[in-house]
């Protein structure tokens, strides 16, 4: 499934307004000297800031003050964000636009990348600022990069997961149909039988991106053109329409984000559940869940063994207008080394970047579902890589959404996507 490019994990809806940003002109200039931005402060050491979203989990604040213990001259100041994902672009983008220093190193969720690498905002980390990916996982390190130059560094990545019943299911399904197949188990229990997030937002995409993945289709092709006009990705759609017309997706999903969709598996009203791995821990230590020692994990299905999974996750970037780029680098490296990776799933079960740490006895024994999410990011597909991923996003969601509700068909809908995406520049 490497082959194909495409995949979401909980990202951020309404943020289409970034489209003319991400067709616009502009970016990174030149500097003062005469060279690119990109070309300046290779070698400047001192303090940085380091920008992220809300730290719920209290881990920024814990290694960043480890960094500046062992570094007493180039010390880190943590810029913390909100917890909205859209404010989040947005502030980077103002930041990027005014071409400001302040803002050194920045955490990029994945689908941003593309767009703030073609603009000429972000560090290629290449040359002297290469850093080693050789022990990462293929598909973080691939949505960090954008036409085949690394311009962030993967610090924790995402997969969606299939959850189920055991109880009722003592073995998962490996394929779409054999799931269906199952569903005559949810009837007889009076549950529905399967979910993932349908409302219109940024989740829809997710959701319709890896059925159409795991059908064999794609919705952007290796040029970053549309694919969408092909019999696999018809396929995957209607599996979608199928399922909710027959009402093997409840009625209900419809409304469904990750939180209403995962209160509906945990309260024991659905069979099998898409989502990502956070909601383990909810599901195995809220007092209110029903299914916290009768519930399994698995790898999404496909058509004849495991789906394409949509890749999440967040990389650390440096900002090309950074006036200690040297510094900036070092503080990516160590980022990604082990210790710091091994915190980030030990404290807010942030799934590694490192292949190695899938293995390991210490974690594996506390996150017991890594064992599956790493063959689920095996699989994984990472969202398209295109600067003008907001235009592609609400195709997606607007069709997916009308295909779903019944207002047109799923070749309709496919085709519909496929014109508004020409029509973005996305065809071109």
């Amino acid at each position: 499934m490497k082959s194909r490019k495409f995949l979401l994990p909980a990202a951020t809806a309404g943020i289409l307004a970034l489209t003319l940003s991400a067709c616009a002109g502009g970016g990174g200039g030149t500097t003062g000297g005469g060279g690119t931005d990109a070309e300046a402060n290779l070698d400047g050491r001192g303090p940085i800031t380091y920008v992220q979203g809300k730290d719920n989990n209290n881990v920024v604040r814990p290694f960043i003050e480890k960094w500046n213990a062992a570094h007493p001259d180039e010390q880190v100041t943590f810029k913390e964000q909100t917890d909205k994902a859209d404010q989040q672009h947005d502030d980077l983008v103002q930041h990027f636009q005014a071409k400001q220093s302040d803002y050194d190193v920045v955490s990029v969720d994945v689908i941003w990348t593309a767009e703030f690498a073609a603009k000429g905002w972000l560090q290629p980390l290449k040359d002297k600022m290469a850093i080693d990916t050789s022990k990462m996982l293929e598909a973080p390190v691939e949505a960090a990069s954008y036409k085949g130059t690394l311009y962030a560094a993967p610090k924790d990545s995402d997969g969606g997961i299939l959850y189920y019943r055991k109880d009722l299911v003592p073995t998962p399904p490996k394929t779409w149909d054999e799931m269906m197949g199952m569903c005559s188990i949810a009837k007889a229990n009076n549950i529905g039988c399967y979910s993932g997030q349908y409302k219109q937002y940024e989740g829809l995409t997710v959701n319709a991106a890896e059925a159409i993945n795991s059908a064999g289709g794609s919705v952007l092709d290796k040029d970053g053109k549309p694919s969408l006009n092909t019999p696999e990705a018809k396929a995957g759609l209607e599996n979608l329409v199928k399922a909710y017309a027959d009402g093997n997706i409840p009625q209900e999903a419809i409304t469904f984000q990750e939180e209403e969709s995962r209160r509906a598996f945990q309260s024991g009203n659905l069979l099998f559940h898409r989502n990502w791995p956070y909601i383990y821990s909810l599901i195995t230590t809220e007092g209110s869940s029903a299914v916290k020692d009768k519930f399994g994990m698995a790898v999404l299905p496909g058509v004849d063994g495991p789906g394409a999974s949509s890749l999440g996750g967040h990389s650390a970037a440096i900002s090309v207008y950074s006036k200690n780029k040297a510094t900036a680098l070092d503080f990516l490296k160590f980022i990604t080394e082990e210790e710091q990776q091994k915190f980030f799933a030990n404290q807010a079960s942030l799934a590694p970047v490192l292949a190695a740490l899938y293995d390991d006895t210490e974690l594996t024994t506390k996150l017991p579902y890594l064992t599956v999410l790493k063959e689920s990011l095996s699989n994984a597909v990472p969202r398209p890589v295109t600067p003008f991923y907001p235009a592609v996003t609400k195709a997606v969601q607007e069709n997916a959404y009308a295909a779903l509700k019944g207002e047109k068909s799923a070749e309709q809908a496919l085709a519909d996507m496929q014109k508004s995406i020409e029509s973005a520049g996305a065809g071109s």
